[in-house]
């Protein structure tokens, strides 16, 4: 085992937030480290052995390989899902803006609306008003020059 359960790794280059556990650490870092030929064995066993190891680390590194791999598609994934999500907060904010502008607008229009009836209503009464004494002036001068 490269550290124990109460030391702190300290490490010479700075390190990315992988998200690797420290067995896995070990794991990779024992991938690196030379071979203990402590048993003698035949020239034959050492190199099948050796081709086991390569074939047993070559699929451990496939493994491996495809777990970064994962993590950096869901990575991406999540980085496109929060992309969107702000995205549509930014268009969600951007259309209720537009909504009560066009509700100030509406409302706007609706209080002319209201002064334009109420000015025509007005202009109608004061129209009949005119109107009655416009006939009766009529009246009397029809009255007057017929006498």
């Amino acid at each position: 085992m490269f550290f124990s359960e109460e030391e702190e790794v300290q490490f010479q280059y700075p390190v990315f937030e992988t998200g690797l556990t420290t067995n896995e650490i070990e794991e990779l870092l024992s991938l690196f480290q030379p071979g203990n030929s402590g048993s003698p064995n035949s020239g034959s066993e050492e190199h099948s052995h050796s081709r086991s190891d390569r074939a047993i680390y070559s699929v451990d590194e496939r493994k491996y390989r495809r777990m970064l791999s994962n993590r950096e598609s869901a990575r991406r994934s999540r980085w496109r899902k929060k992309r969107h999500l702000e995205n549509l907060t930014s268009q969600v904010n951007r259309l209720r803006l537009e909504n009560r502008n066009l509700k100030d607008r509406l409302a706007l229009v609706a209080h002319q609306c209201h002064v334009a009836w109420a000015e025509n209503d007005r202009l109608r009464s004061e129209y009949l008003t005119l109107w009655a004494r416009l006939s009766d002036l009529c009246w009397i001068l029809q009255t007057t020059h017929s006498q």
